[in-house]
């Protein structure tokens, strides 16, 4: 992290708040003729996803309904993927992602390296519970089904959950960097296997002297490295964890970038990196999408997105006019 910096997200839970107020709100605007969108906007992303749970159970109460369930029957396209979307806590939206990521015809390779490259123990715990709860479906063995190859042997390894936390060793960093650059050199299936225990059991503190010891031992940056040596899904995996190493706002900031700019706007992605980052390191994200890229991504999102789909959006992002 860069000296000084201070993690936040752009999303905080509401002073004043009065679940039952916010469900008879929501209750007015989904189930009239029309739907008032802007007032859901205004409810569901102003409130922390603590609260927009409470406003859940409230709605419930009051009108037997299930609010998800009336969200996903009034609203469509990705505006709809946003709004329930908040709704999900935490490791249930992970869970989500990566099912949907998994299912039907082709797997979403990005969205599976973007949350397991990206995700604390206690996170990964939480998700994987949360998928057997909500498809009665085991998340190693599906990974392990729908990859291949040392991708797969190292998603299988990063959704164990168990990277050291917290430790460091000066003293083995240099022999760890030795392995790193023979395995960028050597390349055979032994030495992938060793990147993938050192990347994926590692502590990101001892990770980051290994990283610096490579730099001194090789001359070059790993991440360069990387991409000489290894090729497909499974270089990108090994760029991601490098890069949420060193800087995960900038990570997801890149991530963002691409998900706008390569693929003319993945919605999937923009849509899951705000909701998933909001109340974690969102507004540090958008201060990196402007030191790199030059534009905000505000200015970004709105050139793309249009709509409640973009009011939804830039809500979600927050923050002043000025940031942008």
């Amino acid at each position: 992290m860069f000296c000084g910096d201070y993690i936040q997200g752009t999303i905080f839970p509401a002073p004043n708040f009065n679940p039952v107020l916010d469900a008879e709100l929501l209750g007015g605007a989904l189930q009239g003729f029309g739907c008032d969108k802007d007032l859901l906007i205004d409810i569901l992303t102003q409130r922390c996803n603590a609260q927009r749970l409470l406003i859940a159970e409230a709605y419930l109460s009051a009108f037997g309904r299930d609010l998800v369930g009336d969200l996903k029957e009034k609203l469509s396209n990705h505006f709809k993927d946003v709004m329930v979307g908040l709704m999900y806590p935490p490791p249930s939206y992970d869970a989500h992602e990566l099912w949907h990521a998994m299912k039907g015809a082709g797997t979403d390779e990005n969205c599976l390296i973007d949350i397991l490259a990206s995700r604390t123990n206690g996170e990964i715990f939480q998700m994987r519970e949360a998928y057997y709860l909500q498809y009665s479906s085991d998340l190693q063995e599906d990974i392990y089904s729908e990859t291949s190859g040392h991708f797969r042997d190292m998603l299988v390894s990063l959704v164990q959950g168990i990277r050291e936390e917290g430790y460091a060793d000066p003293a083995t960093a240099t022999q760890d960097a030795m392995v790193l650059w023979e395995a960028c050199q050597q390349r055979t299936g032994e030495h992938k296997m060793l990147l993938q225990v050192m990347l994926c059991n590692k502590s990101y503190q001892q990770l980051s002297l290994v990283f610096q010891e490579f730099q001194n031992i090789s001359g070059q940056d790993i991440v360069d490295a990387i991409n000489e040596c290894y090729d497909g899904y499974f270089r990108e995996l090994l760029a991601a964890i490098v890069l949420c190493v060193r800087d995960k706002p900038a990570y997801f900031a890149y991530r963002l970038y691409s998900a706008i700019h390569d693929f003319g706007f993945h919605n999937k992605t923009v849509i899951r990196i705000l909701i998933a980052r909001s109340e974690i390191d969102l507004m540090t994200i958008r201060k990196r999408y402007k030191e790199r890229y030059g534009k905000s991504l505000f200015h970004d999102i709105k050139n793309f997105a249009s709509g409640h789909y973009e009011k939804a959006l830039l809500a979600i992002c927050a923050g002043d006019a000025g940031d942008y």
